[in-house]
């Protein structure tokens, strides 16, 4: 799970370092999308953490064994 998440997590890394770390696109609209990108960026990294967060603590709630009780069958 946490490999996926990490992948995740990265998706918009490359497009990011390319807009943020040389002149690629230059001039008002170019600052708009690179702040956008930004912005989604973090937007994306911090819901993988809260569905990674959500997910353990679901795990840590589930019972590790399970009555057989005659009544749920």
């Amino acid at each position: 799970m946490q490999e996926h998440a990490e992948q995740l997590e990265a998706a918009l890394d490359p497009a990011h370092a390319s807009f943020t770390g040389k002149a690629v696109w230059v001039g008002p609209a170019a600052r708009v999308f690179a702040e956008e990108l930004t912005g989604r960026r973090n937007r994306l990294r911090a819901l993988v953490q809260r569905i990674v967060e959500e997910l353990e603590a679901e795990l840590q709630a589930t019972p590790e064994k399970a009555n057989r009780s005659p009544s749920l069958w």
